[in-house]
């Protein structure tokens, strides 16, 4: 039931998201971006991440909706090394729309990753390519299982 072009929300619930043991990203002042066929993705305020753990990478992408997405690997609390390529992205320009994603972080999850909304433990949306967080209040299909790429 998500909108085409997507919706931006503020979000009402905390966010968490941790590395193994350690949070590194956590806000009570998060959105959200709602798009056709996929589960929600989460924004963090760059002041809310532990940005020291992150490198930014040269790659991007575009967004017809909010525009260049650059992204940062993490790199680990203990050994200082990248552990994950590419596992968030953000917006340091984002179209007008969505003004409010600036800097903002979204991550991806990975084995060794946890994310939470409110106190529910988030899945990650299915394949490697999108990065919605499913809860179990959100109901799919949702884009990246098998047969999904042209929707």
């Amino acid at each position: 039931d998500y909108p085409r072009p997507p919706a931006l929300e503020k979000v009402a619930k905390h966010l968490r998201w941790c590395y193994k043991n350690e949070v590194l990203a956590e806000t009570g002042r998060g959105y959200r971006v709602l798009e056709t066929s996929h589960p929600p993705v989460y924004y963090f305020p760059i002041e809310d991440v532990q940005h020291r753990f992150f490198k930014l990478q040269p790659e991007s992408s575009f967004c017809e909706w909010k525009g260049n997405a650059q992204y940062w690997d993490l790199i680990d609390p203990d050994t200082q090394k990248t552990v994950h390529r590419n596992i968030a992205w953000s917006y340091s320009d984002p179209t007008p729309r969505f003004a409010a994603l600036k800097n903002a972080f979204a991550f991806y999850l990975r084995s060794d990753c946890r994310a939470y909304v409110g106190e529910e433990p988030v899945v990650p949306q299915p394949g490697e390519f999108y990065g919605g967080w499913i809860t179990p209040d959100i109901v799919g299909p949702f884009k990246g299982i098998p047969g999904s790429w042209g929707w």
